[in-house]
């Protein structure tokens, strides 16, 4: 089975839910365990929310969604600049202290692979796979 879409959101808060229900819908389709569906619906969420915060102030969020028989591929995208193009992501948390900044380390965590990768001049891409475990 292969499932895909593509969706772009308005860059507004209601977006990160928008996309997590819209991927939650789509991995009913399959028989993916709820570990992989919990991972997954983090993994949109916490790259979406980034998107929304630091996409330039016209943006849209753009997302596609692929699933396939073994893996999920999620692409989230927004105008802005690209912060290490085609590297993985930095996985080191911030001060315990510090208001933010957890995203992209789990991000990271839970991803099978995620980095951030070429696209169309100005426009940030993450790219983010992960390897679907069945019942």
């Amino acid at each position: 089975m292969r499932v895909t879409m593509t969706l772009s959101l308005p860059r507004q808060p209601s977006s990160v839910t928008r996309a997590r229900h819209v991927l939650s819908t789509l991995l009913s389709l399959t028989d993916a365990t709820e570990d992989s569906r919990g991972h997954l619906a983090v993994l949109i969420s916490e790259a979406c929310a980034n998107a929304v915060l630091h996409a330039a102030p016209d943006s849209t969020v753009d997302i596609a969604i692929v699933i396939d028989d073994d893996s999920c591929l999620l692409e989230v995208g927004n105008r802005g600049t690209t912060p290490n193009a085609g590297v993985g992501l930095n996985a080191e948390l911030p001060a315990p202290l510090t208001v933010g900044g957890r995203g992209l380390p789990l991000i990271a965590a839970l991803a099978d692979t995620a980095a951030f990768v070429t696209g169309p001049p100005d426009h940030v891409l993450l790219r983010i796979t992960k390897h679907l475990a069945y019942a």
